[in-house]
């Protein structure tokens, strides 16, 4: 396994301050990484907790629950992103816990954005409303992203496409649906070769979708953590 770079700078500062101390070194965990097995090739995604933590504990422990097995990629739009984990090979929608809480703000303010290669959790208009479906970003996604909101209250200036809004209460802007993005949470670290051959398959209708469903079903046959 190769650790990323950001992982060897926190393993090398763990281990300077335990040599400064003279302490015993403790565990490291690395971020957590999940292997996908589908129909069309393998990739693996890795998961940041300390950017993203419900979002990853939420999607983690549907990898627990197995409950991505047997689901299939149902949306696939090749200039945008391939979406699946929440429908199985009838196109049944499977059943669900509680949705979690949007963290789009928090990730992006630790560096994560809707770039290519990326994982983020799919939601309706509610910026809240994500559960077990994800989708990979096929190409970079900016406007995705999280609006971020100038300092003050109220907000002096804030502008949004095209449009100046001058004197706005704070919370009008913090709550406003359209400004949330969507929440990156890792990002695939193998096998995006994969995920191109998802990206390229031709796509129609299917089951209750009227088009970008994957003509050839892409199904994900397992989902395991492997670290």
């Amino acid at each position: 396994m190769t650790l990323s770079r950001r992982t060897l700078a926190r393993a090398a500062a763990t281990l300077t301050a335990a040599a400064a101390l003279g302490t015993a070194l403790p565990a490291f965990a690395a971020d957590p990484r999940v292997k996908f097995v589908t129909s069309e090739g393998d990739f693996v995604v890795e998961l940041y907790p300390d950017k993203a933590p419900k979002t990853v504990a939420n999607f983690l422990q549907y990898v627990k629950d197995k409950h991505y097995d047997g689901t299939v990629f149902h949306r696939v739009i090749k200039g945008f992103m391939v979406q699946g984990g929440g429908f199985d090979r009838n196109y049944k929608e499977k059943e669900t816990r509680a949705s979690v809480i949007h963290e789009g703000r928090k990730s992006l303010a630790a560096g994560l954005r809707n770039v290519t290669g990326t994982i983020a959790m799919a939601r309706t208009n509610d910026p809240h409303s994500a559960k077990a479906q994800f989708f990979v970003n096929v190409v970079d996604n900016d406007f995705l992203d999280p609006v971020l909101i100038p300092s003050g209250d109220p907000v002096a200036k804030f502008e949004y496409r095209g449009q100046t809004y001058t004197n706005v209460p704070r919370a009008t802007l913090e709550n406003h649906p359209q400004l949330f993005g969507y929440t990156v949470f890792g990002k695939v670290v193998s096998g995006m070769d994969t995920i191109e051959k998802i990206r390229n398959t031709p796509t129609g209708s299917g089951g209750p979708f009227p088009t970008d469903v994957p003509q050839k079903m892409v199904v994900i046959e397992s989902a395991r953590q492997v670290n």
